[in-house]
């Protein structure tokens, strides 16, 4: 999108830089990292870097508004009890296209969530682009006048607040098998928070606690990484942390999870979001479905999302009212490679901080298959994770 950019970072690129910065991830991560990451940064123009600016506010205010807000239990199945809810998300991810869009790039809305997104690995990984190549000096991936100190210590705030870190725990579930385990290693070393498997917590009465090192530590802030799809799917029995009330604090409550999501995308309106239905409130099946995307509303990572989709399939669902039928945006071919372009998803990633919503980072999707996934790419190169540099607001 910035050709002489483009041309001079494909030209100074070696396979030598891009191991180094592997290695370099790992051994600053403290972990593997599991999944693919891009030999290449995206650059952002200004105008572009505006726009998603822009677009990402208009969808937060539109599911933070009180009108939004007051259909938004809905979402939630009957029966889930997740007491001890915030009056608002700590964390909220708004996943944009970059479209071919009347002959310009422009975003458009593919998802959100209401979720922690990857917070840590993105301020490790747009260091080890500046370690290892030529970044545009005063560039960076930051928005809200951030930058590295100010980010860590935004999250600080977030996450720890101005209690032991210690009794701030990241939780998951068998972190330890999680490709995004990296994550989790670089939250630990930025802020002192220790991952702790949701399994192995301790309850008694009200009050959580955890084992390390032969002692136990009393969890007061929990950083919610639990996917409930997840837990689901495998039959784990996490419910004495999530059905039952308990003195911890829920930095990022779980019913956030379900009140933004894919649900919420029917009930967007603006020139950013793509037309989108729920299949349950679908009177008569598209003529032209090669338009359409099939998604479930609480899956995870593209799982049983359906690109081809007919009307086979759409008969085929036992429950649509889980389902969304969104209609597909035109990528555009936004990243030049030595092997043929490469497509881009950027998702804006705000926190909640002193009650307000903050825009503070992004993360980068790149692909040359049908879906964004790492896992739909495989073969490939010059796509993966990434960082997107824009210059400065």
């Amino acid at each position: 999108m910035i050709p002489e950019l483009r041309r001079a970072y494909n030209a100074a690129f070696t396979e030598q830089a891009y191991a180094r910065m592997r290695r370099w991830l790992e051994a600053e991560g403290g972990c593997p990292v599991d999944f693919r990451v891009s030999e290449t940064p995206l650059f952002l123009p200004l105008e572009l870097t505006r726009e998603l600016d822009k677009a990402a506010w208009e969808i937060c205010r539109q599911v933070m508004s009180p009108e939004y807000l007051a259909i938004a239990d809905r979402a939630i199945s009957p029966g889930t009890v997740l007491p001890g809810e915030a009056p608002h998300p700590a964390f909220l991810q708004v996943d944009f296209a970059l479209a071919a869009v009347g002959g310009r790039v422009a975003p458009r809305l593919i998802e959100l969530q209401g979720f922690p997104s990857l917070y840590g690995f993105q301020w490790l990984l747009s260091r080890g682009y500046r370690e290892q190549f030529a970044i545009p000096e005063g560039w960076n991936t930051y928005f809200s006048g951030f930058d590295d100190r100010g980010y860590v210590e935004c999250l600080r705030e977030v996450i720890v607040g101005d209690g032991d870190p210690a009794q701030a725990v990241l939780l998951e579930v068998e972190p330890e098998k999680q490709k995004t385990r990296i994550d989790f290693a670089v939250t630990e070393r930025m802020l002192g928070v220790p991952t702790v498997d949701a399994m192995k917590v301790i309850r008694r009465g009200r009050r959580l606690y955890y084992q390390r090192q032969g002692r136990e530590i009393e969890i007061r802030r929990i950083y919610n990484r639990v996917i409930f799809d997840e837990v689901e799917r495998k039959g784990i029995d996490v419910g004495h942390l999530f059905h039952e009330p308990h003195d911890a604090y829920w930095v990022g409550h779980p019913r956030w999870y379900f009140k933004i999501s894919k649900w919420s995308l029917p009930r967007i309106a603006s020139e950013y979001c793509p037309p989108c239905h729920f299949l349950s409130d679908l009177r008569e099946i598209p003529g032209d479905l090669e338009n359409y995307v099939l998604k479930p509303i609480f899956s995870f990572a593209g799982l049983g999302v359906e690109v081809d989709v007919t009307p086979e399939k759409i008969r085929a669902v036992a429950h649509p009212e889980g389902w969304i039928l969104q209609r597909k945006v035109e990528y555009a071919p936004v990243i030049e490679t030595p092997d043929g372009p490469a497509k881009a998803e950027i998702r804006m990633m705000f926190v909640w901080r002193r009650g307000e919503p903050v825009l503070v980072n992004s993360l980068v999707r790149t692909s040359k298959g049908k879906m964004l996934g790492v896992d739909f790419n495989k073969d490939k190169t010059w796509i993966g994770a990434s960082v997107a540099f824009h210059p400065p607001l």
